[in-house]
């Protein structure tokens, strides 16, 4: 009530005004619904009476701020007509506040209902199978050290984790101004102490015995508005700390920011306009890791094998949705830190009722920074935070995370039971390290007994003094008393006002001590930002309310290294560093204080509750509370032993923060990570040297010399005639299908039928062996081109239209011209079975045209046989193409498979609302499911959950896939995680070097759910106006959601459209145009 003093006066304003009688129209303002039932004994017929509104839904419901400083603008006012319309309009602000905060608390406590069905749920279907021994509570379980948080005083061993210095590791961090020299901190809210951290710790990372090379990959911009460093493709980081000698490891060894061109080359975005570029910055990494592979593999492993990332690491929620991906593409394993979050920004700004969700989401894109995380705790085998409370207070709000779940996970894993899918990512707490090199540590011993004449400025002594002392020290009457320093930006959430209240209201504390707030750099308060402006101003009228001159410095300019000097500063005069922010999620800044020999005094709400359990070097104290602030203040300034024996222990402990502790905990937690790398069956890589591409040419002619020795035949001119486009590295595959044919020839014409045994003996010996060499290297191998065809066009049944069959042929057409230097590559992407492609296109006489097949959604991945067009038909499928053998494997991640389908079948069965005339909206359709695709049949589509509803249910079940509604809304596909058509064609680009690129991607102007996915990256997309009018986009994404301009940039220079559909001449401009 204390802190809403103000509405009192208010009140009487209006009720001293007068109001006259509202009628129901005025009452209720333009679209508002009109209050519930609770609040009709407000109302009356002649009369508005807001004095029950406002004491029981207002008074003590809210925060007053922006309200407060409209209310002081209205009392301002002399005209009393104005004053009271002013008057008028702030009662219905405060009804649209509660309003909107009632609704939010509504959303709330669905959502918590929600989650804990999906949890019962999950729980039931886990303990089904489990005997009376098995079943344990895990409320009720003694958490042993298998459920032990790691904090950063873990006694964890010295020894390396791995004898050999051969670990690669990636740590991705896209938005912001990031350099290893003279950081820009502070400069935009973008550029801050997550780019400060990402740096520091690729640099201690690199200096572990173990690490070979660290890469941080970022954003390169090359923006006439940034200096021009950020626009250097790579920046060796020099180390700091150690003296580590790393000149005999290789030349690649070390840490290196390593920048990676995405979205408009010569603007600077801001992280809230980098989705769209998401995929693009993916493509862009992928390769540079392959390549980076390769390098370490020769320097190394000697060019025996791939030296792959240890572990990919994504930084905040844009680097975590990239490292998704990449993890998905190379199959390594993943590791997030999420450092900021969306659910817990969301929710702040919504109980602070000042915004409605669709302006936080315009503003801060916020649900698609949401689906990010979502999708990064999809995939990671880590997630590395600073403190408890942000696993069980901020990661506790997302669908992929349920503390309980995890617990029964993990205990299930432990007794060696099956999870049927279900996954909960490892949350560890490892504290960020501190960078000690600029640090004048004090002697932990030192009982600071010096002369403070001695250590402050004295003209009598030759010392000299950092720059920043003298422009604190000229805002003091008396620079000799204990400093209490406060170090934060003016964000309300710093708590500032109320610490400058609390040593306002306590005259024993201002005898005693000075106070000195750093709050950034600043030129002029009118141009700074509202909040800040706000703090700022607030600031100084209350260093004016309180006659604080003398004893209150607020400098408007320092420099990243003048910190240390501050620091320094506080300690000499014995003072203290306070962090009263109302929630800190960590407190970089007590640790730095500690280690310059400071007590603190910091705010019990989250990471300094974790940080004071380690240091114990001050006390904790309610940021609400003006007198718990000043008591714990005058206590640590007054009390001298106090202050010596919190300066001694955390000088003591602080070494438990130090970089070296920071990534031996590291390299500890990502050691048990399930290591994960690309392998193949046949130990090829997509690296073949030309010599190994062009084995089955060679074979070619040794074979044809083997049938003219041992069957004693001449050849053919038609065999005469490929061997000759074979020297002059025509197609290959071409090539051997051709030679196949004229043996084919050869055994009809020459070998009567008497000689059947030796057809099948020498001949067929001959055939199996061209066979296996063009299996060997399927013909995508050798293409340096490529046109993928993803047309999702169907019929209202969900079979191929018509249509799509000439489509096909009107794109090759254009595509197999001059236009390219060498024949391209085809592959056809697609949501039907591989039985149903293999109709299609032997209906089209298609079958040779393509040299990979992407089925089912992408959960397949087939390339040609060698066989014959016509026998192919004929022999069915299976004649015509041959699976990947590796692919199935590599999309084999977290996939929940027969417990995945019973879930499924019982969310069909408890939702009434998916059943249509007394049967489910959705039915399995065991024929076209395979080993990694569940597939159903839609009877309604108007009766079935969105893809992101349904995903958020399976989530919340501890079960992670790839759900895809597809064929004209008629199937539903239910893929692994890392499986999607979009993925398919980075698999073949780390399989088969089938560089991305030199992609031509073909799609429509709609298409299945998983459209948006194929149309940005690096490759080129050309966008067929005209050519599919019906599509799933209905059944994407329901509700408040993000949209599709945040996905896809259609302002990119690698989409382009045509105006007529599959023109000939259209495509042929299209693809000029995209060079």
């Amino acid at each position: 009530m204390a802190a809403n003093e103000w509405i009192n006066g208010y009140l009487e304003a209006i009720l001293d005004a007068r109001a006259p009688a509202l009628s129901d129209a005025e009452f209720h303002p333009p679209q508002v619904e009109p209050p519930d039932a609770s609040h009709v004994d407000m109302l009356d017929v002649s009369y508005f009476n807001p004095t029950k509104y406002f004491v029981e839904e207002v008074v003590t419901s809210y925060d007053e701020t922006d309200l407060h400083k409209t209310w002081m603008k209205v009392t301002a006012m002399r005209n009393s007509q104005e004053r009271n319309t002013r008057m008028e309009n702030l009662c219905w602000r405060i009804w649209h506040l509660t309003r909107r905060k009632k609704q939010f608390a509504s959303r709330m406590l669905n959502r918590r209902i929600e989650k804990e069905q999906g949890h019962k749920d999950a729980t039931e279907e886990l303990t089904e199978e489990l005997s009376d021994e098995e079943k344990v509570d895990p409320d009720t379980t003694h958490t042993g050290p298998t459920f032990t948080r790691n904090y950063s005083d873990l006694d964890v061993s010295s020894e390396p984790v791995q004898k050999k210095k051969s670990l690669y590791v990636v740590l991705i961090s896209v938005h912001g101004l990031v350099r290893g020299e003279d950081m820009e901190l502070g400069r935009d809210s973008d550029t801050g102490g997550q780019v400060k951290y990402v740096v520091e710790l690729a640099r201690a990372l690199a200096t572990m015995p173990e690490v070979f090379r660290v890469d941080l990959l970022t954003r390169q911009i090359a923006s006439p508005d940034v200096d021009w460093s950020y626009g250097e493709p790579t920046e060796m980081l020099t180390n700091k700390s150690f003296d580590a000698d790393v000149g005999n490891d290789g030349e690649s060894s070390g840490a290196y920011i390593v920048r990676i061109p995405c979205g408009p080359r010569e603007t600077y975005l801001h992280k809230e306009l980098l989705w769209p570029h998401i995929q693009e910055f993916v493509d862009g990494c992928l390769t540079h890791i392959l390549n980076m592979a390769k390098v370490l593999g020769d320097q190394i492993n000697d060019g025996e094998r791939y030296v792959w990332p240890h572990v990919i690491h994504g930084h905040y929620a844009d680097a975590g949705d990239m490292a998704a991906l990449l993890s998905g593409a190379l199959n390594v394993p993943m590791v997030l830190t999420g450092h900021s979050l969306g659910r817990n920004k969301m929710e702040q700004l919504l109980q602070q009722g000042c915004q409605t969700k669709e302006d936080i989401n315009s503003t801060y894109k916020i649900m698609r920074r949401i689906e990010a995380e979502e999708l990064a705790l999809d995939t990671a085998e880590l997630v590395i935070t600073s403190t408890q409370q942000e696993i069980e207070e901020q990661w506790g709000l997302y669908d992929g995370f349920d503390v309980k779940l995890e617990r029964i996970l993990r205990l299930r894993a432990k007794r060696g039971v099956s999870c049927h899918g279900r996954f909960m990512p490892r949350m560890v707490v490892i504290p960020p390290g501190m960078d000690f090199s600029n640090v004048i540590a004090p002697d932990a011993g030192d009982p600071v007994d010096s002369d403070l004449e001695a250590t402050l400025s004295d003209p009598g002594l030759p010392i000299s003094e950092p720059p920043i002392w003298s422009e604190i020290k000229r805002f003091f009457n008396n620079p000799h008393k204990p400093i209490i320093l406060a170090l934060s930006r003016p964000d309300p959430k710093k708590n500032i006002t109320k610490l400058l209240k609390a040593f306002g209201e306590c005259k024993p504390l201002r005898d005693l001590a000075n106070l000195t707030l750093i709050m950034g750099n600043r030129d002029d308060i009118d141009e700074m930002s509202g909040a800040n402006a706000t703090v700022l101003t607030t600031v100084l009228k209350l260093i004016d309310k309180y006659d604080l001159y003398g004893q209150v410095a607020y400098p408007k300019h320092h420099k990243q290294s003048d910190i240390p000097d501050v620091y320094r500063l506080a300690a000499r005069t014995k003072g203290v560093f306070i962090n009263p922010a109302l929630v800190e999620p960590f407190g970089l800044t007590l640790i730095e204080a500690a280690a310059h020999g400071l007590p603190m005094v910091a705010t019990r709400n989250g990471g300094p509750l974790d940080i004071h359990r380690a240091l114990n070097n001050g006390l904790l104290v309610d940021p609400h509370d003006e007198k718990s602030i000043a008591d714990a203040l005058l206590r640590l300034v007054t009390d001298r032993g106090q202050w010596v024996e919190c300066r001694r222990n955390g000088l003591k402990n602080i070494h438990l923060f130090s970089w070296p502790q920071h990534c031996r905990t590291y390299l500890a937690r990502i050691a048990l990570c399930r290591m994960r790398h690309p392998q193949w069956k046949d130990e090829s890589n997509g690296d073949l040297t030309e010599e190994a591409a062009s084995d089955s040419l060679r074979d070619l002619n040794d074979l044809s010399l083997k049938l003219s020795i041992d069957d004693k035949l001449t050849m053919t001119n038609g065999i005469s005639e490929i061997l000759q486009k074979a020297a002059e590295n025509v197609d290959t595959a071409q090539i051997v299908s051709n030679f196949k044919h004229e043996l084919e020839k050869v055994r009809e014409d020459f070998l009567p039928d008497e000689n059947e045994p030796f057809r099948s003996s020498s001949l067929g010996r001959v055939i199996s062996s061209i066979d296996s060499s063009s299996n060997k290297v399927p013909s995508i191998r050798r293409k340096r081109v490529f046109v993928v065809i993803a047309l999702d066009l169907y019929n209202e049944h969900g079979m191929p239209d018509h249509a799509l069959v000439s489509s096909i042929k009107e794109i090759i057409k254009a595509t197999k011209t001059t236009i390219f230097p060498r024949s391209p590559g085809f592959v056809l992407s697609t949501a039907l079975s591989l039985r149903e492609t293999g109709e299609l296109l032997c209906a089209g006489d298609l079958q040779k045209e393509f040299d990979a097949l992407i089925c089912s959604s992408g959960s397949e991945l087939y390339y040609p046989s060698s066989t014959n067009a016509h026998e192919s038909c004929n022999g069915g499928v299976d004649a015509q193409f041959f699976a990947d053998p590796d692919y199935a494997t590599h999309i084999e991640y977290r996939w929940g498979g027969e417990g995945l389908r019973k879930t499924m079948a019982r969310l069909w069965n408890s939702d009434e609302s998916n059943e249509v005339k007394g049967e489910s909206a959705v039915i399995e359709d065991v024929e076209y499911s395979n080993s990694h695709c569940l597939c159903y049949q839609v009877k309604e589509p108007s009766e079935v959950p969105k893809v992101n509803e349904l995903r958020k249910k399976l989530r919340m079940r501890g079960l992670r896939c790839h759900i895809i509604y597809c064929r004209n809304e008629t199937k539903l596909h239910v893929l692994p995680l890392l499986a999607s058509r979009a993925q398919a064609l980075r698999y073949l680009f780390v399989r088969w070097g089938a560089d991305l690129s030199n992609m031509f991607v073909f799609v429509g102007e709609t298409g299945d759910t998983d459209y948006e996915e194929q149309l940005s990256g690096i490759h080129k997309t050309i966008i067929l106006r005209g050519c599919v009018e019906n599509g799933c986009d209905k059944l994407l994404r329901g509700g408040y959601s993000y949209h599709r301009e945040d996905v896809i940039p259609f302002e990119s220079p690698h989409i382009v459209r045509t105006d007529h559909g599959t023109d000939f001449e259209e495509i042929r401009n299209a693809i000029r145009k995209l060079g």
